[in-house]
């Protein structure tokens, strides 16, 4: 199937369309309703009949936007009419919902004219938070803006405009950064004059770019004072009308430093690009082709060429789905009165500032797998980077505060946490951890330091602030690596050929001498990066260490073992995931090291991974997990699970409620507990789960992962004596980082 045939099943598959209310209380019982409906919902409309602005407390109002079109100037299909770009619309939600958790009714109004469009949008006023203006035809698109920003109390936003400005002011930015050049020294041309241009062109001047060094091109040619003269112009255009000669837009690119596209495809050849300045900024953004095809502009400009299209196929995609969600997600959360220009000039600075950081290897995987970064080929960040809402919301929301049209004013010391609430559990969760480790930042070392991946999380755990990180590798190796990286930073770098861990190998001698091992065998295995990190672990020199990105994991937990051990009141460790579903978190055991533990091995990982929830802020109760509930069934193997319940009973040192052997429905649903087994010890579900073995533990928490949405952290080992974790090979630089974390606040209980 071709690319619209797959489109219209995708849209007619049921349920058709793209969008579904859902709500956000229970509604599962008669007094539920009543307090949704009649007669409790009468409260809160009351509170709001007395204070308007309790609204945003009592219904949604805060969290919804209107995506608001006539369908005149539908995207790439032109005006096919408010029905017809109803996909769109419900498109446009999707975004909103998918990148900034903002709710949307998407609204085609029937509208002939500017007025009757502003009318009907003024009357909807109370029912939302923000207005998106979308495909509205120009010169309409202003005067329906300028009225409603005007007349309402809410950011109102034509994405078409400022959208497109904001992103390619972001490019801007970058380019003229890598380039040595000044914004007030620029000549920049726009081929086209309507509402992208025009906003773009505005935008421009707001960033520094004189207005009298912008030249504006439209199908008539240059737009000239004697053209305005001519009544040959609307009044948008004649803000950017020149004094200079008629001319077209091959005369208006001569000498230029920045051509700015948003007209139609094909319009700019090689020679018209090789005019320009030298290190010429080349934007062509017509769509669905480009005024100029990417590789034929970078190939004309005059030594280094920077391009960015509106293409998804081609490097510095200008994609306003940059834009938008964060934007209205910072104005929603400030309670902004509108998007002023100070709003969206942080919102270009944010996204700039943010294309020149480590990309994260989750956003490499999903455009190809190729190096990304900072440089002329990458000068916006790519839209699937989960960093933009973290960047750019609050940016926003700050520009709101200073500029004086918020109503409120978000603690923006802890603004990110909950925008990262918003994507999910998992984000919440570890923000606890990593808050916890940068108040006390420890060593952890990485002992595959020459893996580009542990290079990478080590510069993040350094900038962040989280840790100290120590570097185990050939240091030559490292060094070129970081350069090659685009990382700037100087690393704690232990070379394993050096001197300096002789030190190490009378230590690791004296461990393991009744184990076989000869003086001259210990030097010989501090040549692999494990023994050497985990005997620096033993010795003290470094407080946590981390490897497993380039080994199997029982080979990269062999050493560990040896030589680190297991705590003095543990005989065994355990591997423990962390699991995050939308409203509720579970740790599971064991999942990577016992593979088939008796009574006393239950019992002990049982203790091992409470600790780690309360590392967490959270309050164990545990579940021993069978396929039995409470004897049920009798055999060896249910016989395991209740006497390691037993044994926990037991044990003056466990203060969290503990019951077992028991399934796993009866452990997490609260119904088969409270109703069915009213004598279970705990009265509500379980958030620990302890599996009777390693294959159970492994089969469901993936099964947990990939069919029922849960985001897992870990493995985290525990019951070691020191804080040493084994990552999973091919995890990327998040999941090292956030298992540093939870690292380095192991080591911060240290003795």
């Amino acid at each position: 199937m071709g690319l619209e045939e797959d489109a219209l099943d995708y849209h007619q598959r049921e349920p058709p369309g793209k969008l579904e209310i859902a709500t956000t209380k229970p509604t599962n019982t008669q007094r539920d309703l009543s307090l949704a409906y009649s007669p409790g919902v009468a409260g809160p409309c009351r509170e709001i009949d007395a204070d308007p602005a309790d609204a945003f407390e009592y219904t949604a109002k805060g969290n919804l936007v209107a995506v608001v079109s006539d369908g005149s100037a539908t995207l790439g299909l032109g005006d096919i009419g408010p029905l017809a770009s109803k996909p769109v619309m419900e498109g446009k939600g999707v975004l909103f919902k998918r990148f900034a958790d903002i709710d949307v009714f998407d609204l085609e109004v029937d509208a002939d004219d500017p007025e009757r469009m502003i009318d009907v949008v003024e009357a909807l006023e109370p029912t939302f938070g923000g207005v998106n203006l979308e495909d509205i035809g120009a010169p309409a698109c202003f005067t329906i803006e300028k009225r409603l920003q005007e007349s309402l109390s809410i950011p109102v936003f034509h994405d078409d405009q400022h959208g497109t400005a904001i992103i390619t002011g972001a490019a801007l930015l970058n380019a003229i950064d890598i380039l040595g050049k000044d914004l007030s020294e620029l000549e920049v041309v726009f081929s086209g004059a309507g509402a992208s241009a025009i906003a773009t062109a505005r935008f421009f001047e707001s960033l520094g770019v004189p207005g009298s060094a912008i030249t504006m091109v439209d199908s008539g040619g240059i737009v000239t004072d004697e053209r305005v003269d001519a009544g040959d112009v609307n009044e948008y255009k004649a803000e950017f009308a020149t004094e200079g000669p008629a001319g077209d837009l091959a005369d208006a690119m001569a000498g230029a430093d920045v051509f700015v596209g948003l007209s139609v495809s094909g319009i700019v050849d090689g020679a018209m690009v090789a005019s320009m300045a030298a290190d010429p900024i080349v934007f062509p953004m017509a769509n669905p082709d480009p005024e100029i095809d990417y590789d034929d502009a970078k190939a004309a400009g005059e030594g280094t060429t920077i391009v960015a299209t509106g293409r998804s196929d081609y490097p510095n995609q200008v994609n306003n789905v940059l834009g938008f969600p964060f934007i209205f997600r910072g104005a929603l959360d400030a309670r902004a009165r509108t998007i002023n220009e100070e709003m969206k000039v942080a919102a270009a600075e944010a996204l700039a500032a943010l294309a020149r950081e480590d990309v994260p290897d989750a956003v490499v995987k999903a455009y190809g797998d190729e190096p990304i970064q900072f440089g002329p080929e990458y000068v916006i960040p790519k839209p699937l980077d989960p960093r933009v809402l973290f960047e750019v919301a609050p940016a926003v929301a700050r520009a709101a505060i200073e500029s004086g049209v918020s109503r409120r004013e978000p603690d923006l010391d802890t603004y990110v946490e909950s925008l990262e609430a918003r994507l999910g559990k998992a984000r919440e969760m570890m923000r606890i951890i990593l808050n916890k480790a940068k108040s006390d930042p420890q060593r952890v070392v990485l002992a595959e330091g020459a893996d580009d991946t542990m290079i990478r999380a080590a510069y993040q755990l350094l900038d962040r602030g989280i840790a100290d990180p120590i570097l185990v590798g050939d240091r030559t190796e490292i060094r070129s690596s970081a350069d090659r990286l685009g990382l700037s930073f100087d690393p704690t770098i232990v070379d394993p050929g050096g001197d300096a861990v002789d030190c190490y190998a009378d230590r690791l001698y004296e461990l393991r001498k009744r184990k076989g091992v000869t003086r001259d065998e210990a030097r010989e295995l501090l040549t692999d990066g494990n023994y050497l990190a985990s005997a620096m672990v033993e010795t003290g020199d470094a407080d946590a260490m981390l490897t497993g990105a380039t080994d199997h994991y029982p080979s990269a937990l062999r050493p560990l073992l040896e030589v680190v051990g297991t705590a003095p009141d543990a005989e065994f460790a355990a591997g423990v995931y962390m699991l995050t579903f939308r409203n509720r978190v579970i740790f599971v055991a064991d999942a990577t090291v016992n593979p088939d533990p008796d009574a006393a091995v239950l019992a002990e990982v049982t203790k091992h991974t409470a600790d780690v929830a309360r590392q967490f802020n959270v309050e164990p109760r545990a579940a021993l997990l069978s396929y039995s509930d409470f004897g049920s069934v009798e055999d060896d193997q249910t016989a395991i699970p209740r006497e390691a319940t037993r044994r926990l009973r037991d044990d003056p040192s466990v203060t969290f409620p503990v019951d077992g052997e028991m399934q796993a429905d009866t452990a997490v649903l609260e119904d088969a507990l409270t109703d069915t087994y009213e004598f279970a010890d705990l009265d509500e579900p379980a958030n620990v789960l302890i599996f009777p073995n390693l294959e159970a533990g492994n089969v469901a928490y993936k099964l947990l992962q990939q069919l029922g949405g849960a985001d897992a952290v870990g493995p985290m080992l525990a019951g070691m004596d020191r804080p040493v974790h084994v990552v999973q090979r091919g995890d990327d630089v998040e999941d090292i980082v956030n298992l540093a974390g939870v690292a380095v606040v192991d080591a911060q209980s240290e003795p």
